[in-house]
């Protein structure tokens, strides 16, 4: 487990922003939604 991220830890760490920035957008479009039922 530990060589596979030595040896791909780019890879690794490419999936953990692209989950994060994912989570996000998801989060903004959420919280969009919201303001635009409320006005």
């Amino acid at each position: 487990m530990y060589e596979f991220l030595e040896q791909n830890a780019i890879y690794v760490v490419m999936l953990i922003v692209l989950m994060i920035w994912t989570g996000l957008f998801f989060y903004l479009y959420r919280i969009d939604k919201q303001v635009k039922e409320l006005e």
